[in-house]
């Protein structure tokens, strides 16, 4: 009897899919898409190169979505009742992270908000980005449209971006980190945030789909720019101390025990102007209060050999798994391996040594503070 094929969806484009063949990328599925894991000059030159420089990565997968009401402040009231972070005090042309949280204090997903005056902007992960369009649908009012944005995203990171970016844009140069301003680029319309996902500084930049082509190629134009493919996105993130949706955090977590709690705003906290109202607040306040009974961790492992997501971790001389690593490589700044992982509490103190279970093996790893890289953001 033969057996029926499986029928699965095409990968879809982004934009920029025709240049990152032409620059040699090597392109795989993502979330659905097809996207560059690296270009030619590979992925050590290419993180080490954003570190240095500027990288310029495509993030288009990403999900992008407009809520608009007769009035901002009625979208960010109506938002707040999802996400536990102070809407109503973000301030026009400003951005905030924040997090959709389940009834039981789990992460649906994390998210960044911008205020543009007239509406609200978010930027939601790409594989949850259906999946968050119908939880927004459902938990806001009808007063508040929600409209998914079909815009192109590219993220210029590096201490090198604002000069790279300035040449197409000057005003980009008076931003600091979290600003959000629109700005014409290229004869095009363009929503430039000061904010990334390398722990450097840097910006995303939402084009009209048409338009993030010639974007980009101006920005290739310049020396100090490489493209950038999601191997390294993924290794300086790590280096970051970011957490990524669907490893590090997910709805078995909540944002306390993620190391998470500086995205509740005082506002919502016990004691704040608007305390609780979003999903899992008894929960997350309580932890915030008490202490949850385990915590994201840093961990730098002894010797060469890297630690990947999923090794057990166990407590020295321990013969049960105490908790697990949820992100793990080579950090090429650092020359060295690093991960993340969760433990229970009163082993999450810096200098704590565990071990991870690779391969059959026990290796000896440290619990380290996180970041691994100081972040260089523009603050002032």
């Amino acid at each position: 009897m033969s057996v029926p094929a499986v029928e699965t969806a095409p990968l879809l484009n982004t934009p920029l899919y025709d240049l990152h063949l032409r620059l040699g990328a090597r392109m795989v599925p993502f979330a659905g898409y097809a996207m560059p894991v690296q270009y030619p000059a590979g992925l050590l030159k290419e993180h080490l190169h954003t570190r240095a420089a500027a990288g310029l990565f495509d993030v288009s997968h990403m999900g992008q979505v407009a809520l608009r009401a007769a009035d901002v402040t009625e979208a960010a009231r109506a938002l707040e009742a999802l996400v536990p972070a102070d809407i109503l005090g973000l301030k026009p042309g400003r951005q905030r992270y924040g997090l959709l949280t389940d009834a039981r204090g789990g992460i649906l997903d994390d998210l960044m908000v911008a205020n543009l005056g007239d509406r609200l902007v978010l930027v939601v992960n790409a594989a949850n980005k259906a999946a968050d369009l119908a939880h927004l649908r459902a938990g806001l009012p009808d007063s508040v449209a929600v409209e998914e944005l079909p815009r192109a995203l590219l993220a210029l990171q590096g201490p090198g971006a604002e000069a790279a970016l300035a040449r197409l844009a000057p005003e980009v140069a008076a931003m600091r980190f979290m600003d959000a301003r629109v700005f014409d680029i290229l004869g095009a319309a363009c929503l430039v945030t000061r904010s990334g996902y390398t722990g450097e500084d840097g910006f995303e930049i939402s084009t009209p789909e048409d338009a993030a082509a010639p974007i980009a190629e101006a920005l290739l134009a310049d020396p100090a720019v490489l493209p950038i493919g999601l191997g390294a996105r993924d290794s300086l993130r790590l280096e970051a101390g970011l957490c990524l949706h669907g490893s590090d955090i997910d709805t078995t977590t909540s944002p306390v025990e993620a190391g998470l709690g500086w995205a509740i705003s005082p506002a919502r906290r016990r004691g704040g102007a608007r305390p609780g109202g979003f999903p899992g607040a008894e929960r997350i306040l309580a932890e915030m209060e008490a202490g949850p009974a385990r915590r994201r961790v840093g961990l730098l492992p002894e010797g060469r050999v890297p630690v990947r997501a999923g090794a057990a971790l166990f407590a020295e001389g321990g013969e049960t798994a105490i908790g697990h690593v949820t992100s793990g490589g080579f950090g090429p700044s650092l020359g060295a391996p690093v991960a993340m992982g969760y433990l229970p509490a009163g082993l999450a103190a810096s200098g704590t040594r565990v071990f991870a279970e690779v391969r059959g093996q026990r290796l000896a790893a440290a619990v380290a503070p996180l970041p691994f890289v100081p972040a260089g953001f523009k603050r002032g």
